[in-house]
């Protein structure tokens, strides 16, 4: 996945990352199986489609932090009211 590819990542909503992974999942179900039929041309596709998948992991894993550490300063604040 290229850099640019990544920032969008990083842009996109929970929901639509869990999209996008559901897809990158079918995928790499598909080239593996392509793979084991000897129908795959490009090993390496393997390596990158995980890859891609463990990047949409982390934005998603990230964007989760992010809110809970936002609820908590939150619930700092009225906590002090």
């Amino acid at each position: 996945m290229k850099t640019k590819n990544k920032k969008e990542l990083f842009t996109k909503t929970i929901d639509e990352l869990r999209k996008v992974l559901s897809e990158k999942r079918d995928e790499l179900f598909s080239a593996r199986q392509d793979l084991a039929q000897n129908k795959l041309k490009n090993v390496k596709s393997i390596f990158w489609k995980r890859k891609e998948i463990a990047q949409i992991l982390t934005a998603i894993r990230e964007k989760d932090l992010s809110m809970e550490k936002e609820e908590l300063i939150e619930n700092a604040k009225n906590a002090w009211r």
